[in-house]
């Protein structure tokens, strides 16, 4: 059942970010890494400017910092890809040091594949719950961890519905 806050939009409607077996088994040079995390989050976050949202420079940063391991022979592997998708996610909303004590709990708490899989996966029901106008918190039988990643997720999800409903609005 549709409410008067729904927002239609196929873009929003086809929102997906790769599971950790759809992301690219080979490992990528710095430019392809780039390339691809563009290729799946370019149109969900926005730059105040129009600046690229994603940048070798920031990718390196986030090394120098400690944020994500070094690359391998200057490659990133799936490890580094899926620890990207969740950084450009989250810091829309996040300080990078929120990030990091996110991320370093999600990995004490559960094996990278996992936490990563239940991340794509509350972003996606966050997103559409969102945009249809449905309020999908359940929170029996939640863990603290998951109530947090629920609701850091469905602050991204409400930031966006802004920018499409109201900000975006010609």
């Amino acid at each position: 059942m549709k409410n008067n806050f729904a927002y239609e939009d196929k873009e929003i409607a086809g929102f997906h970010i790769p599971r950790w077996n759809e992301i690219p088994k080979i490992d990528l040079y710095l430019d392809q890494l780039v390339c691809l995390l563009e290729q799946y989050l370019s149109n969900y976050i926005k730059n105040d400017d129009s600046e690229k949202i994603i940048t070798k420079t920031m990718i390196n940063n986030y090394v120098k910092h400690n944020i994500i391991n070094p690359p391998v022979n200057k490659k990133y592997n799936k490890e580094h890809m899926a620890y990207l998708f969740v950084i450009f996610i989250l810091k829309q909303i996040y300080s990078i040091d929120e990030i990091k004590k996110m991320l370093d709990l999600a990995i004490k708490t559960s094996p990278i594949d996992q936490s990563y899989n239940r991340f794509c996966s509350e972003l996606e029901k966050a997103i559409k719950m969102t945009f249809t106008g449905e309020n999908y918190i359940n929170n029996n039988r939640l863990s603290k961890e998951q109530y947090l990643l629920r609701n850091a997720v469905q602050s991204f999800a409400n930031k966006l519905y802004v920018q499409k409903v109201f900000l975006e609005r010609d």
